[in-house]
């Protein structure tokens, strides 16, 4: 993979400088951080947007620099370095929710910041190790196996311990060539392509250096193969559903009030139910626990009231509450009213934030330092049912389920029972004026292609959004204004390639593929006796 005479090169470079800001220029592309001069609009650079060909430079520096590493400890720790700066820009954020709202001390939300993408980094860092070892010499087996390992890498990070693939690589991809990917491979199998991309480039570059130059074409050739052929892949075609009047609703009550009974809680209770009731859209969706009490703890009458507005007509609402008791315990939850039913819809939660919605083993004392209340919630099914109305089947999440597209997937195991459109409810004031925000819409972007469905994102400050099945936004409401976002949108019916293998088998069929792949390279390794020859011991 990487001759003797370039061993140790970038040396003079800083290498690990390069590498955390390499890092950080990955976490960038997922959600552009500020705002740029309209001279340099051509390059993509909006803020809150992804940056497709700055998170493949981005990967790309990580690749020669441990081409260039002249142990594979030393690929280990690159990798490692690589990953934990980029983890740590991407989710910076929890900063905010720890330290100013959850009132845990600034040195210690800093090291627990830096602990949870450090932690997350090992998976890339062991990647990292396996490919210097393998070092493979053929250029097209070293992108393939860089972009297994990777691949790996990133099902693990989304999949163990409850999963936490927030950031990952093929979110960076939506405005992109790969973007023809996602109906039919999703977020995973367009970060392995990309992955691949961002090794295509690198190899190429160093094989240049080397005057290798047969190695530096095959290159060359494999990285305008995987730009040119993604766009010029069909994609899948649905149907109309008809369309759906909406209203989502943006209170923006302050996190640092919105549990507080004497501010926040009364301003929810009035704010949103005032909407509620003037409301004229067919459905008003709240966002995740916009009525922060039990229904039994609500002022009397309230309840009642909206279930009575809601009774007959031709409107509905989605409405975020907690529900429960003490002794069955509680849940996070969203109740749809609408005509004619003789109880109330109800989602609750399946996928917890773990310290936010349950408490892992051995970390009550993490939690003491925190101020969430209803600190443990149960666990709702998968799947649960739609909540239908006026000709549509809307699917719920809360928070980050949104994340989990293998999650949303049992519901499109029949055409003719999959929803027509997807809804995640969330509050991110937990985040402040973060980039959570515009990462957040970009999952909801993603999870409308790989679906070939409408999402409608109703948040507590923002981004509430409108997003249709191609990806665009359509309405969005200005971050941090207490507003009313009215939209029409299409639902869609159909399923996707993506959508349809993802419902019967989960990521099996990924995780097979990029274990046989590093299977196939590892075979094409270069004998022990002959590994001095290709790069050092």
């Amino acid at each position: 993979m990487v001759p003797n005479k370039l061993q140790g090169a970038g040396s003079g470079l800083m290498p690990e400088l390069v590498l955390l800001l390499a890092g950080a220029l990955q976490a960038a592309s997922l959600a552009w951080p500020v705002a740029m001069p309209q001279s340099l609009a051509w390059l993509g650079l909006a803020q809150g947007q992804t940056l497709w060909w700055g998170q493949t430079l981005a990967l790309a520096s990580l690749v020669g620099l441990l081409c260039s590493s002249p142990s594979w400890r030393g690929a280990v720790l690159r990798g490692w370095i690589f990953a934990t700066a980029w983890l740590a820009c991407t989710f910076g954020w929890l900063f905010t929710s720890m330290h100013t709202y959850g009132g845990l001390a600034a040195p210690l939300a800093v090291l627990a910041v830096l602990a949870l993408a450090g932690l997350l980094a090992l998976y890339y860092a062991a990647a990292a190790g396996i490919f210097w070892r393998m070092a493979l010499p053929h250029p097209v087996w070293a992108a393939l196996a860089f972009a297994a390992l990777w691949l790996l890498a990133e099902l693990a990070r989304g999949l163990l311990l409850t999963g936490f693939g927030w950031g990952a690589i093929g979110y960076a991809q939506l405005a992109g060539p790969l973007a023809g990917l996602i109906p039919w491979v999703g977020l995973y199998g367009v970060g392995f392509v990309a992955a691949g991309l961002a090794a295509c480039l690198a190899l190429a570059w160093r094989a240049t250096l080397l005057g290798q130059w047969g190695n530096a074409l095959l290159s060359v050739m494999m990285l305008l193969a995987l730009l040119l052929l993604p766009p010029w892949l069909p994609q899948p075609q649905g149907g109309s559903a008809g369309t759906l009047d909406v209203t989502l609703l943006q209170g923006n009550i302050p996190q640092n009030e919105k549990f507080d009974t004497a501010t926040g809680v009364l301003k929810a209770l009035q704010w949103y139910g005032e909407q509620l009731q003037q409301s004229q859209s067919a459905l008003v969706i709240t966002p995740e626990t916009a009525l922060p009490l039990l229904p039994e703890q609500l002022p009397p009458g309230y309840w009642q009231a909206l279930q009575q507005r809601f009774a007959g007509g031709a409107q509905a609402a989605l409405v975020g509450v907690p529900l429960g008791s003490f002794s069955e315990g509680y849940t996070n939850s969203v109740v749809g009213f609408k005509p004619g039913q003789a109880a109330p819809w109800r989602y609750d939660k399946h996928h917890l934030v773990p310290f936010g919605e349950f408490i892992p083993p051995f970390f009550r004392w993490f939690t003491d330092l925190m101020n969430i209340p209803l600190g443990d919630f149960n666990r709702g099914d998968l799947p649960q049912p739609t909540f239908d109305w006026q000709g549509q089947r809307l699917a719920a999440t809360i928070c980050y389920e949104n994340l989990f597209s293998e999650e949303l997937a049992s519901q499109f195991l029949v055409d003719a029972k999959a929803p027509t459109m997807l809804v995640n409810v969330s509050n991110l004031g937990w985040f402040g004026d973060s980039l959570a925000m515009d990462q957040h819409l970009q999952i909801a972007r993603l999870r409308a292609l790989e679906f070939g469905r409408p999402f409608l994102l109703a948040t507590n400050t923002g981004q509430t959004a409108i997003v249709d099945h191609r990806a665009r936004v359509t309405h969005a409401a200005t971050p941090h204004t207490a507003m009313a976002l009215h939209g029409t949108v299409e639902g869609r019916t159909g399923i996707t390639p993506y959508a349809w293998w993802l419902a019967r088998w989960g990521l099996w069929p990924l995780t097979i593929m990029g274990l046989g792949l590093l299977l196939l390279a590892w075979y094409r390794r270069p004998a022990k006796a002959a590994l001095a020859t290709v790069i050092s011991p």
